[in-house]
């Protein structure tokens, strides 16, 4: 093999990383150098695909040697402990100016961490957050870059070559310095968790107050596709919804286990946020739906719980699948509400500049969660970037005009009805609180300054004070009143 021949590497075979190599090698200009720790995996992709014309490597130094300078490798292996693992074996052959890139699901904390221990080699470390599944990394997918400017200098052009396209744009941003982008990426999921959630409880709500098969919702979601709620997720639920199961003719989604899985990323999200101080209750409670749902055996004892008495039965089924709709329109508009909040706190806690515009453009192909609106939220941040709500923005406050009435209505008749729906009733619940004039927050602090001596403020005074609590005749001193 002679030596630098690729101009990008990738390591590690498996379905995503061969899938984002081949995207690479179909690029003009691109030869890819590949590696997987099986030499035998490394063969089996180079066979399946010889019109790829990877450089393959059987050792990690040949790789090395098979990449131009400076070296840029992009590691596509299991986050944690085998991340870390490739990410020593190059920064001992790779030269200061080379680029290493995670382009895994890795804790953002974790790419800080792993940032400055490689930074402190010379070598350059980029965590990427790529979008878009197995799809998306072969024919497109939405990616966000963090790492140094030097990085983005050599990494830019050959990560805007593999990305998706819309309206022309490369769905890419160099989003900020060390864990920038992987902290993007963790928000893009947990938004995912959020929007995925809603539309579930669309779905139920819709089939048990109507009786509609799964076959007769499809068409709903097919149709709601073709207006505002345009996206990825209601264009593929409609999919879900029609298959039939081969084996029992049954509906495929009534023969499917109803306990979700998650692999962590939405749990990052709430954490994280509740470090930052940011509520993210849609999210939250779409992350918490599914730990509910994965426990059987708490479910089964809780069937000797009452509910309602009767059936849900709506009495004008088209007026109901319309109020689910706007119901889910304004859910939705709250989940990236929310999600946004989270990443200008993130911003400011890390010391990120992040283009929240550039970062709803770059969501609008390739990613998961991608939908039309996006282009109303770059929109919103260019005539605002200084926004302290995206749903206050002018546009979403018109969608909230229109919606907001009709949202009403089906978090009542869950209630009534005994249907569970965490995601709409807490995005509305979060609604109330942010334009409530006054929360009954006065009380809880009270209550802390009586047991824990804890302050407060006033409303008339400027300063910190504290109640000596003694019944009626309290006596009340000014703690702090700079």
């Amino acid at each position: 093999m002679s030596e630098a021949q690729a101009n990008i590497g990738v390591i590690g075979m498996a379905v995503m990383g061969s899938n984002l190599a081949r995207n690479l090698a179909s690029r003009e200009g691109n030869t890819v150098a590949i590696f997987n720790r099986s030499a035998e995996k490394t063969r089996a992709v180079t066979a399946e695909f010889p019109d790829a014309g990877f450089v393959a490597s059987e050792t990690i130094e040949e790789f090395a040697a098979s990449l131009q300078k400076p070296r840029t490798a992009i590691i596509m292996v299991q986050a944690g402990r085998a991340t870390d693992a490739v990410i020593t074996q190059l920064t001992e052959v790779f030269e200061p100016g080379d680029i290493i890139v995670d382009g895994g699901n890795a804790l953002f904390t974790d790419t800080i961490r792993r940032e400055a221990a490689v930074r402190a080699t010379g070598i350059n470390f980029v965590g990427a957050g790529i979008s878009g599944g197995e799809e998306g990394a072969l024919l497109g997918p939405s990616i966000m870059p963090g790492g140094s400017a030097e990085a983005w200098e050599t990494l830019g052009p050959i990560l805007k070559s593999i990305a998706a396209v819309v309206d022309g744009e490369p769905c890419v941003t160099h989003v900020g310095t060390d864990g920038a982008g992987h902290f993007v990426k963790m928000i893009h999921n947990g938004i995912e968790y959020a929007d995925m959630q809603l539309i579930a409880e669309a779905y139920d709500l819709i089939r048990r107050g109507t009786g509609k098969t799964p076959a007769e919702i499809a068409d709903i979601f097919a149709e709601w596709n073709t207006g505002d709620l345009e996206s990825y997720l209601i264009e593929i639920t409609a999919e879900v919804l029609k298959q039939i199961d081969p084996q029992t003719g049954a509906p495929l989604v009534d023969v499917i286990l109803d306990q979700a899985g998650s692999k962590g990323t939405g749990v990052w999200t709430v954490q994280t946020a509740l470090d930052l101080g940011i509520p993210v209750s849609g999210i939250a409670e779409a992350v918490f739906a599914r730990s509910l749902s994965s426990k059987p055996a708490q479910r089964a004892a809780a069937s000797v719980l009452p509910g309602p008495d009767g059936d849900f039965v709506v009495a004008d089924a088209d007026a109901f699948v319309e109020d689910v709709r706007l119901a889910l329109y304004a859910s939705k508009v709250i989940a990236y509400s929310q999600g946004f909040d989270a990443i200008v706190a993130g911003a400011e806690q890390y010391g990120w500049d992040i283009k929240k515009g550039e970062i709803a453009k770059i969501w609008r192909g390739g990613c998961i969660i991608r939908a039309r609106f996006l282009n109303r939220i770059t929109e919103a941040y260019a005539e605002n970037p200084a926004l302290v709500a995206l749903v206050t923005a002018p546009f979403f406050v018109d969608v909230m005009t229109s919606t907001q009435a009709a949202w009403r209505r089906v978090v009542v008749a869950a209630a009534e009805a005994g249907i569970p729906s965490p995601a709409f009733s807490s995005s509305l619940a979060y609604y109330d609180g942010l334009r409530a004039e006054r929360l009954p927050a006065a009380l809880v602090q009270g209550q802390r300054d009586f047991f824990g001596a804890h302050t407060y403020k006033r409303v008339d005074q400027d300063g910190t004070f504290h109640t000596l609590w003694s019944g009626d005749r309290s006596e009340i001193q000014a703690v702090d009143s700079h």
